[in-house]
């Protein structure tokens, strides 16, 4: 579970890891009053989604009057396909460095990674790889001096904060595993002055262990379309990309999203829709699909219990009842796959066979509409 910003940086503060002073807000009013206490300051869009600065959902103001009208700007936008309702209003930084931070789960190791740049405040895949630091983290011991001492120096951080450094690390790797994090991340982690500052917060709570953390907030932090995926029974997650990706199964749709990686692509979003799903069913996932406004659809169906001929039927009954104006690519294979082609062909669509040559394409179609 995705935790949006204001929720991780109440996390953070529970673990003493400094964020800047702020509120959340939801009306104009409100942002002004903040904007009284705080002096000049920054309006967040709290949302769901990544990428929230180049898509407007940051502005800054210096006068509680500025903050208003920003906030009423900010509550007018959708961003990722979510109403901005929400604000986290905050003191506005100084930064003179930017770096990144992150803890994470590399499942080949099977065990935490630590990441970190100095390179902070761009996408973590931007960076080149030569300038990521990856160290892995032995769960029984924790975090030790010498990973503390390989980390500042590559990052060149001596004296008061390399020892801001380690306590940082030591506490965001205390809320990793007491809070059973897949990802606690900072980016950026502001050098404010001589003071390192955690300017933004993403947590990922792992669902399997909700059971252990009973005070996860529940409600605010689901999207529209992920509680819509919920009520009809679909595993459906929002990313950062551009192309929406549905499959049918957990282990073709990791595949399929490292095969739009593979390519050079991001994916928007996926949605499971699991094995043996009706043509309604199908037909009702597309819709969601469609309701994200990707720049291209990839759907990966391999026939076992589902049909690929019910999939073939779905796809026909969406497109023909929406006006569906982005790129879909369809790869079909397994159960009733013939008779799902010739569906399809009838109406001059042609499905691949081959997993790599459909996401390429998808790859393709999403740069050609950006």
């Amino acid at each position: 579970m995705k935790l949006l910003e204001h929720m991780g940086k109440n996390y953070f503060q529970d673990f003493q890891i400094p964020v800047p002073a702020g509120e959340l807000i939801q009306s104009p009013q409100a942002a002004a009053a903040v904007a009284e206490r705080l002096g000049p300051v920054a309006l967040k869009a709290q949302v769901p989604a990544g990428k929230r600065g180049k898509s407007g959902g940051i502005a800054f103001a210096d006068t509680p009057q500025q903050a208003v009208a920003a906030a009423q700007t900010l509550q007018t936008q959708t961003i990722g396909g979510h109403q901005v309702e929400k604000l986290l209003v905050e003191e506005k930084l100084t930064i003179d460095k930017e770096f990144y931070l992150a803890l994470s789960i590399d499942n080949a190791a099977r065990k935490p990674v630590l990441l970190a740049s100095a390179q902070g405040g761009v996408d973590i895949e931007a960076v080149p790889e030569t300038e990521i630091i990856r160290i892995h983290i032995d769960p029984l011991l924790g975090i030790q001096p010498f990973v503390l001492r390989e980390l500042n120096r590559r990052l060149a951080l001596t004296g008061a904060l390399s020892d801001q450094m380690g306590a940082i690390l030591t506490r965001l790797y205390r809320l990793f595993t007491e809070r059973d994090a897949e990802l606690a991340e900072i980016n950026p982690l502001a050098l404010c002055g001589d003071k390192l500052i955690a300017a933004d917060a993403k947590v990922v709570i792992d669902d399997d262990a909700r059971f252990r953390q009973q005070d996860l907030p529940t409600s605010e932090n689901v999207s529209s379309r992920e509680q819509r995926a919920r009520e009809l029974g679909f595993a459906y997650i929002e990313l950062d990309g551009d192309i929406a990706v549905m499959a049918n199964g957990a282990g073709i749709t990791m595949a399929t999203l490292d095969l739009l990686q593979h390519h050079g692509g991001r994916a928007a979003n996926f949605l499971d829709t699991g094995g043996g799903a009706s043509e309604e069913i199908t037909a009702r996932a597309l819709e969601l699909m469609l309701d994200s406004q990707p720049r291209a659809i990839l759907l990966n169906i391999f026939g076992g219990i589902t049909r690929c001929d019910d999939v073939a039927r779905a796809f026909l009954r969406v497109k023909e009842r929406l006006n569906i104006k982005v790129p879909v690519i369809i790869r079909l294979v397994g159960t009733n796959e013939q008779a799902g082609r010739e569906l399809l062909e009838a109406h001059g669509i042609m499905a691949c066979r081959q997993m790599d040559e459909a996401a390429a394409q998808a790859v393709a179609a999403a740069k050609e509409g950006a």
